[in-house]
């Protein structure tokens, strides 16, 4: 498994695609991120940072998942499977280096609001909260990436289209009566802007929203990829 892992990375890596995400994720950063908060409100708007960062990153964790796992060609994904010996172990390797990319380009983004947080004297708790709720949406946002990649979706366009499409479906699911449905984009959005104490106090609901989303949509998609021939 850690060998499948580290060659899937490895390949990501070395033909250039991973600068995409990561050069938006810069220049996010620079041109965003780099003006901290300051005022009287200034923990406060740190500790919504956090949330801004986390619904900023999830269609970049989709586009990076996608592309790391459509890196491999579709002969070479067949003898990786093969080698492999048991038809679901490339599966679970490709979502786990998928998701460790993910983690990765996350702590770029979250460099400079972390040190943010520590200079206004954001609470402790808060701010744990804040790095385990990016932590728990980059779980998603690799899934999403893993059903509109090619194992599914063999044509790129609509395999790119489909990648759009379903991040909209979400936001709008969300906006309505079947939020339950989506990501908790709004709701972690909201009671992160509400405050620290507003933050800590209702992530755990939201983390429970995630992880169960997380496991309905990574079994299926598992199910599902293992049926694939």
């Amino acid at each position: 498994m850690i060998a499948l892992i580290r060659f899937q990375v490895a390949g990501y890596v070395r033909s250039l695609r991973v600068l995409h995400p990561l050069i938006v994720v810069a220049l996010v950063v620079v041109l965003v991120l780099v003006q901290g908060p300051s005022g009287p409100e200034a923990t406060d708007l740190a500790v919504a940072t956090f949330g801004d960062v986390a619904a900023f990153m999830f269609p970049v964790w989709a586009w990076a998942a996608r592309a790391l796992l459509d890196t491999q060609p579709d002969e070479q994904r067949a003898l990786t499977a093969t080698a492999a010996r048991r038809h679901s172990r490339p599966t679970y390797a490709g979502l786990l280096s998928a998701y460790g990319v993910n983690v990765c380009l996350g702590v770029v983004a979250l460099a400079v609001p972390l040190v943010q947080a520590f200079q206004v004297g954001a609470p402790g708790r808060a701010i744990l909260a804040g790095c385990a709720l990016n932590l728990l949406v980059a779980v998603p946002g690799t899934l999403l990436g893993a059903w509109t990649s090619r194992a599914l979706i063999p044509d790129p366009g609509v395999s790119l289209l489909a990648l759009l499409s379903a991040a909209t479906a979400l936001a709008l699911l969300d906006i309505g009566r079947l939020s339950w449905l989506s990501v908790p984009m709004i709701e972690w959005l909201r009671i992160a802007h509400d405050g620290a104490d507003e933050f800590t106090a209702h992530f755990p609901s939201v983390a429970l929203h995630l992880a169960l989303w997380s496991a309905v949509v990574g079994t299926a998609y598992i199910v599902l990829a293992r049926r694939r021939p």
